[in-house]
């Protein structure tokens, strides 16, 4: 086992992912956290207003993650994880009422784009070239050009696609991010598009299970330690000094940088970093209707591309919120209820128990320009790496993409470890 202690600041899922890959391959980790609980962006917490537990935003990953299915593994939460068991999609347009299911096929071949009741409806074959025309052609640039907002699958799959994935509107989002994110879902075939959703939450698929395997191997996280410095010797970080601590490193030290880009940004002023984000809402309704379906509808013509129903809670993600800047929070709540109501057979009129949050920073702009600012695990200092999703992970602001940070920042680590 190695003498040395890997310092890793920030206990979100790219901090997680790095100490899981750190601890397993038998490295001495402690993790330092701001708040009082670990997850960040991707957390469940007891609402006591409503009553219930809710996420703190609405995720939905596909079987081709890897990354994903490598950490569930790791951490042995693949049995938290349900979904369709097989790549459907259900959608409806708001304005229309029509509802149609993406029915594709588990093979690498398309298919099911030939068959009419298992496409997008009012669709051609010749549509869904725009798949390979992004694949093909573009991808240092921007999606304008690429896409026609007068095509309907465009309207009824690619804007909420693009919007839903990169949480950027689609004239100034980078091709080169959605090119990734199609080579490893649509690209990659069915198989590799089967819904993964938490049967309970995001912490109890994707954090707990984790602090539970970090506990196992003697990895410490201590919350209520916020990083307000960083003492440097040269190249080297020698004490790290949290709001009442600090923290002297031993020369075999590393330190992991999870925290957010703008953070990063203040502390180290050096590293280049994303400096354009875009906003999220999350919007929770209380439902006490039993006969209500569980599961998740895409949704077109509306403010949100998701709705997400669990037992007794109805929760929507609104992306690219800047768009509704304008709508007051009180105002939202309604006119939201008023478009998901249909799909869950609820009166639109009677808006039932909820809350609205607003992530102001939820992600970075996914465009050409921001995507260049992004920087690698390997910081060119001796003991210090980067994780986050925002860094270069070749993919938007997603749960793959933290997770695979973290792996790029452990084997920053890993590939020093005899220096």
């Amino acid at each position: 086992m190695s003498n040395r202690r890997v310092h890793i600041i920030g206990a979100g899922l790219a901090g997680l992912s790095a100490a899981l890959q750190l601890s397993l391959s038998g490295e001495k980790v402690t993790v330092y956290e701001a708040a009082p609980f670990a997850g960040g962006r991707c957390r469940s917490f007891l609402d006591r207003d409503l009553g219930c537990r809710i996420d703190n935003g609405n995720h939905l990953v596909l079987s081709g993650n890897l990354a994903v299915q490598d950490y569930l593994y790791l951490t042995n939460a693949l049995d938290t994880i349900g979904g369709p068991g097989a790549p459907v999609f259900p959608f409806m347009d708001i304005e229309s009422g029509e509802r149609w299911t993406i029915k594709m096929g588990k093979g690498a071949v398309p298919w099911w784009i030939f068959d009419k009741k298992r496409r997008v409806p009012g669709t051609k074959i010749t549509d869904y070239l725009l798949a390979l025309r992004v694949m093909l052609g573009g991808a240092s640039g921007t999606l304008e050009g690429l896409v026609n907002p007068d095509n309907m699958l465009y309207r009824r799959f690619w804007e909420p696609f693009i919007i839903g994935a990169l949480n950027t509107q689609p004239e100034v989002a980078s091709a080169k991010l959605l090119r990734n994110i199609i080579m490893q879902s649509f690209g990659a075939g069915g198989a590799a598009c089967i819904p993964m959703i938490p049967k309970i939450g995001l912490s109890e698929s994707f954090i707990s299970p984790c602090l539970n395997v970090l506990r196992q191997h003697e990895t410490e996280v201590k919350y209520y330690h916020r990083l307000r410095a960083m003492m440097w010797d040269g190249n080297v970080v020698r004490e790290l000094d949290f709001n009442s601590t600090t923290v002297e490193l031993d020369p075999q030290d590393w330190v992991v940088l999870a925290l957010p880009a703008w953070f990063v940004r203040e502390i180290l002023p050096e590293v280049p970093t994303p400096t354009d984000f875009r906003s999220i809402i999350n919007a929770h309704f209380r439902i006490d209707a039993p006969d209500v379906a569980e599961g998740f509808t895409g949704l077109v013509g509306g403010f949100a591309e998701w709705v997400f129903v669990r037992k007794g809670l109805a929760s929507v993600t609104i992306s690219c919120a800047e768009r509704y800047r304008n709508i007051p929070t009180r105002e939202m709540a309604a006119l939201v209820w008023k478009e998901i109501a249909p799909t869950l057979g609820l009166d639109p009129e009677r808006v039932p128990p909820h809350r609205i949050f607003l992530e102001k920073y939820a992600t970075f702009a996914a465009t050409p320009k921001q995507n260049a600012l992004r920087p690698s695990a390997y910081t060119g200092w001796e003991n210090v790496a980067l994780a986050g999703e925002w860094t270069a992970t070749d993919l938007p602001s997603t749960i793959e993409g933290a997770l695979r940070s973290g792996i790029k920042a452990a084997q920053v680590v890993m590939r020093w470890k005899n220096k």
